[in-house]
């Protein structure tokens, strides 16, 4: 679980990089930002032995775990190279290397996703075929959520240091983010709409609420307020606003993992 929370992480900010205007941006955030995925990379590597229950059924599941760490290291490595990259003003090498951490990443999300997938096939379920081939596109959505609020949160804080940069790669990372929350929105509410009658307890219902309004909606709304704000280019009140955005939506990927684990549905 955290593996895999520490790769969507990984994937969504790099791949806000590469939406951002970032000719716009002084290259020490990307170098700061880099150092960031290296240490969820490490993470990810460190924690890749404790499988959920439904990885630990499937026969592919060794082979997966052993090609996932690999792609780990080789994220850690394109991590701490670009960082040098970008301290050393080398920005087309540190692109070169943060692409190479984005694709490394999304390889990392699909074969988890396989794992799913594979779980769905061997059920020979329709259902839970369909929600196993929804989970890779359920779980692109969901780094790309979590790498909105948390790269849009960091570069309102690094305003602080360089208070005259535009405003454009902030209000771009924003409406990226609202981007990503309306797919996340639309996938859920497919997916809800097939699996609302296997929602049982009070429990499960607790975390739905939460996925929901905490992790889906509640952002949305505060997209909105961080546009009107960065009209009086008020970069700081933006920044608070993101900052609730990432603690929102963190609580609703962590419910919706809950959710997929008691479940199987990418909610």
């Amino acid at each position: 679980m955290i593996a895999q929370f520490s790769l969507r992480l990984i994937c969504g900010m790099s791949l806000m990089w590469l939406l951002m205007p970032r000719r716009e941006v002084t290259s020490g955030f990307f170098r700061i930002q880099m150092l960031v995925t290296l240490g969820l990379a490490v993470l990810a590597t460190l924690t890749l032995g404790r499988l959920t229950s439904i990885e630990e059924s499937t026969a592919v599941v060794p082979l997966t775990m052993t090609i996932l760490k690999g792609i780990c290291i080789l994220i850690a490595v394109c991590s701490f190279v670009g960082s040098v990259m970008w301290t050393l003003e080398r920005r087309k090498a540190g692109m070169f290397f943060a692409s190479a951490v984005f694709l490394f990443s999304l390889v990392g999300i699909f074969l988890f996703s396989l794992v799913g997938i594979f779980s769905g096939l061997l059920t020979r379920d329709s259902i839970t075929t369909f929600f196993g081939l929804m989970t890779p596109i359920s779980d692109i959505a969901t780094s790309a959520t979590l790498g909105g609020a948390m790269v849009g949160m960091l570069l309102g804080h690094w305003y602080l240091t360089t208070p005259t940069m535009t405003t454009l790669p902030l209000n771009r990372l924003n409406f990226c983010f609202g981007v990503v929350l309306v797919l996340r929105l639309l996938l859920s509410a497919i997916c809800l709409t097939f699996a609302w009658h296997q929602i049982e307890g009070g429990t499960q219902f607790v975390w739905l609420a939460l996925r929901w309004f905490a992790g889906i909606l509640a952002p949305l709304v505060l997209t909105v307020m961080v546009w009107k704000i960065l009209k009086y280019r008020n970069t700081q009140s933006a920044t608070g606003v993101l900052f609730v955005c990432v603690i929102l939506t963190l609580i609703g990927e962590l419910s919706a993992t809950l959710l997929f684990q008691e479940l199987s549905i990418p909610l």
